[in-house]
């Protein structure tokens, strides 16, 4: 019977040292929600794109011209085997495009619409905290107001907040053809 009591005290002995030994939990931190999107240069201001408004981020295709199309429409191109109408933003807006190094487009598919959109710049994902959202659009973007959605102010920088999908249905994004 003494055979029996020695591994169990052996068993004992070593649950009471990892016990005592081991590290506390880690203190628990209050988690902040965030909001996702996709920040990019536009006229020189910073925007940031909902995440669920961008399909993908592409490095600008080669296109072909398409005639009797307004000035601000690139042309098209073949990404994957679907033909990607692709618009220089800057552009429909009255700016001009930043160094091409740094050009991106930002594919967006909504329902049968699938366009590119030229920016000068692409910063990848932006997680900004929910509660740095406010309602006022900066008087830097007012030529933008009928295409934003707020902005961000996070980490000394403010992110307005670009809806492509407020483009799509602008009638002069969606007539394309020169008059």
């Amino acid at each position: 019977m003494s055979e029996q009591v020695e591994p169990f005290a052996a068993l004992l002995d070593i649950a009471q040292r990892s016990v005592a030994n081991a590290a506390g939990l880690p203190a628990q931190v209050d988690i902040k929600p965030h909001w996702s999107g996709i920040g990019f240069m536009l006229g020189g201001q910073r925007f940031v794109a909902p995440m669920g408004e961008i399909a993908e981020i592409l490095v600008q295709p080669p296109a072909t011209r398409l005639p009797g199309v307004q000035a601000w429409v690139r042309g098209v191109s073949n990404v994957r085997g679907r033909l990607l109408p692709l618009i220089d933003l800057e552009r429909f807006f009255g700016g001009t495009l930043g160094n091409r190094k740094n050009r991106r487009v930002l594919a967006m598919e909504l329902g049968d619409l699938y366009s590119g959109l030229i920016v000068s710049e692409v910063y990848g994902m932006q997680h900004i905290p929910v509660d740095c959202f406010s309602d006022q659009v900066p008087s830097e973007v007012e030529g933008f107001k009928a295409f934003l959605a707020g902005s961000y102010q996070h980490n000394n920088m403010t992110w307005s907040v670009f809806s492509p999908f407020k483009l799509a249905q602008n009638s002069e994004f969606y007539n394309a053809a020169a008059n």
